[in-house]
């Protein structure tokens, strides 16, 4: 069994806040590649050792900072109508995708992600998963209503179109994505799901 980390290993709140701040302006200035822990250490004002007591490397590390943009800690939308629950969520995810910090560093991640297997599972288990996770209930109740029906590829392909619409707009195409946007892909969602 791990033990909690203790002692040194515990960074003071001041300065786990600023190694959070280096390892993104980092991320944003170098990419994942070339980021390394000294270079986080100097721009945070700590020594390297004690990033290491902390972290065995950096994907870790990177890994652990990363999981501060994960989901929101307020339960997901239950307005008991799918269409709205949608709504909500997809600007919840063009929120996330637009955060100053994210958007500065989510190309050159997803593009370490796919030669990177260990940190495309971190990026899997502390970032993507618990996103699509926190659409599952919204769809398991319009489920129970009778709204779409119980089918698993469904849920997938809902929480598929959630994130990749917007971040293909955003990212690729470069283009806006405002709420009437995001009405509308919600409106051929719900179009298309409903009997």
């Amino acid at each position: 069994m791990a033990r909690e980390p203790a002692g040194a290993a515990l960074l003071r709140p001041e300065l786990t806040e600023a190694v959070v701040d280096a390892v993104f302006a980092e991320l944003a200035e170098v990419g994942y590649g070339r980021l390394s822990m000294q270079k986080v250490a100097a721009r945070a004002g700590v020594g390297k050792s004690a990033l290491y007591r902390r972290w065995p490397g950096k994907q870790e590390m990177v890994s652990d900072v990363l999981s501060r943009l994960g989901v929101p800690d307020d339960p997901p939308p239950d307005t008991g109508d799918l269409a709205e629950d949608l709504r909500l969520l997809v600007r919840d995810v063009r929120d996330w995708l637009t955060h100053p910090r994210l958007r500065g560093i989510a190309p050159d991640l997803l593009a370490e992600v796919g030669r990177n297997p260990g940190l495309a599972a971190a990026f899997r288990d502390r970032l993507a998963g618990p996103r699509r996770d926190r659409v599952r209930p919204a769809l398991a109740a319009a489920v129970a209503r009778g709204e779409i029906a119980d089918d698993p590829t469904t849920v997938e392909v809902v929480t598929d179109v959630l994130g990749s619409a917007p971040y293909w707009r955003l990212t690729v195409a470069g283009e806006d994505v405002d709420d009437r946007y995001l009405d509308r892909l919600v409106d051929v969602l719900v179009g298309g799901l409903r009997p």
